[in-house]
C-alpha cells in the first residue's frame, strides 16, 4: 500500500492549527512532563532516515537530527515516538516513554532488536476470504499485538468474491477470546462503518497484511474516495534526503494517523512470552497444569495438554503451532540477550583499554 497517495494535504496553516491532541498526545505523555520541560517542542516522529527524523507537531514541522542513546538500540528514536525539542537549536532533548512498541530481531545473521513502530492504538490485522486466508499468520500478529498491548481488530476483506464468508470469520473467531472480527464487502462500503472509532481524531492505526489483500481499500472507504497524496516534509527540506527505512506515519482526512511499516509482515517473535501465553491461554493454561515443568506435550505422564488432545477439547494444530512459535520466541530472546551481553563486556573492555593508554600514553 503506498500511502504517499492515501495521506491528506498538510500546508504550513494547517499544522500549525493542529493540536497535541491531533497528534496523538494523551495523558501517558502528558504526565512525564515537569516544570522544566515548559522550554521545549513535542513533536512526533513521522519517518526515520538514515541519519535524520521527519518529525510534526504543532508548530514546527521538518526535519532533525537522529535521537539516540548509547544504552542501546530500544532508546532510539523510531515511528510514531514523542520527542521534545530544544525550541532554538530543534535538537531532540529527550524522548518519551512509549504506549506501545512493536520490534523484531534484525534480518540476518545480526541479533539486534530493531524497532519498527511505536505508540499504535489500533493493529488492523488485514486478510481475506481466499487463499490468503492463514490462521498461522494471523496467530503470530496477535502474539505480537498482545505483548505490545496494542487492540488487534481483524478485517476479513474480499467478502463479496466468496461464496459463503462464515467460515472464515468462525475460524477468526476462534484463535483470541473477544477478538473483534469483522468482514468487508466492497459492493458495501459503509460495511466498514464499525471500524470508525479506531478511525477518530488523534487515533493511531496500523496496518498488517499480504500484498492485495485490500489495505488500500479499507482506507479509502473511511473516507468514501480515494486519498490525496501528502508530502509531509516541505519540497525545499527534502534536498539531499536519504533513503528511508520505508516506515513512515500519515494523517488522513478523518484524523487518523496510519503507519506505513512493511517491516512488520516479517517480524519474527522476540520478547513476546506473555503475548503467546494470552494468545494461546488455552493452551498455556493446561501446559500449567501438567505434572513437569518442562514438559514437551508429547507423552510425558501427567501431561495436562495430551491429556485434553486424547479427549478430543484441544486442536492438535493449534498446540503444534504454539509449540513453533514459543521455540522462535525463545532462539531470539536468547540470541539478543547473549548479544547485549556481549556488546557490554566488549564496552567494559574498551573503556578499560582506554583508561590504560591513557594512563601510559600509547599514543
Amino acid at each position: 500500500m503506498n500511502l504517499r497517495r492515501l495521506a491528506c494535504k498538510l500546508d504550513d496553516k494547517a499544522v500549525k492549527q493542529l493540536t497535541l491532541k491531533d497528534y496523538g498526545w494523551g495523558a501517558h505523555f502528558q504526565a512525564q512532563l515537569t516544570d522544566d520541560d515548559a522550554a521545549y517542542l513535542a513533536v512526533r516522529v513521522l519517518a526515520v532516515h538514515r541519519d535524520a527524523l521527519d518529525v510534526s507537531g504543532p508548530g514546527y514541522e521538518g526535519r532533525v537530527l537522529p535521537f539516540a542513546h548509547s544504552e542501546g538500540d530500544e532508546v532510539q528514536a523510531t515511528v510514531g515516538d514523542w520527542l521534545l525539542l530544544d525550541v532554538e537549536s530543534k535538537r531532540p532533548a529527550r524522548l518519551l516513554e512509549r504506549r506501545s512498541v512493536f520490534k523484531r530481531k534484525s534480518a540476518g545473521s545480526g541479533r539486534r532488536v530493531q524497532l519498527i513502530a511505536s505508540n499504535v492504538d489500533t493493529l488492523l490485522l488485514v486478510t481475506s476470504a481466499n487463499q490468503d486466508f492463514n490462521v498461522a499468520r494471523l496467530e503470530r500478529y496477535l502474539a505480537l499485538a498482545a505483548e505490545a498491548e496494542v487492540a488487534p481488530v481483524v478485517v476479513i476483506t474480499k467478502a463479496d468474491l466468496s461464496n459463503d464468508v462464515e467460515p472464515f470469520l468462525t475460524a477468526a473467531r476462534r484463535l483470541m477470546r473477544g477478538l473483534v472480527v469483522e468482514a468487508f464487502d466492497a459492493r458495501a462500503p459503509l460495511s466498514l462503518k464499525c471500524l470508525e472509532p479506531w478511525f477518530g481524531r488523534g487515533q493511531t492505526l496500523a496496518l498488517l497484511g499480504s500484498s492485495g489483500v485490500g489495505k488500500s481499500t479499507i482506507v479509502n472507504s473511511m473516507r468514501g474516495e480515494a486519498l490525496q497524496h501528502t508530502q509531509g516534509i516541505r519540497e525545499d527540506d527534502a534536498r539531499g534526503r536519504h533513503t528511508t527505512t520505508g516506515r513512515s506515519l500519515h494523517r488522513l482526512e478523518c484524523g487518523a494517523w496510519l503507519m506505513d511499516t512493511p517491516g512488520m509482515r516479517e517480524l519474527q517473535i522476540v520478547d513476546a512470552a506473555e503475548g503467546l501465553a494470552e494468545v494461546f491461554s488455552d493452551v498455556a493454561g493446561l501446559a500449567a497444569a501438567c505434572r513437569f515443568s518442562d514438559c514437551g506435550h508429547e507423552g510425558e505422564p501427567g501431561c495436562a495438554v495430551q491429556a485434553a488432545l486424547d479427549a478430543g477439547t484441544l486442536d492438535a494444530e493449534r498446540v503444534k503451532r504454539f509449540g513453533k512459535l514459543q521455540r522462535e520466541e525463545r532462539r531470539n530472546s536468547e540470541s539478543v540477550a547473549a548479544a547485549h551481553e556481549r556488546n557490554r563486556k566488549f564496552g567494559r573492555m574498551a573503556r578499560r583499554v582506554f583508561a590504560h593508554k591513557l594512563r601510559n600514553r600509547e599514543w
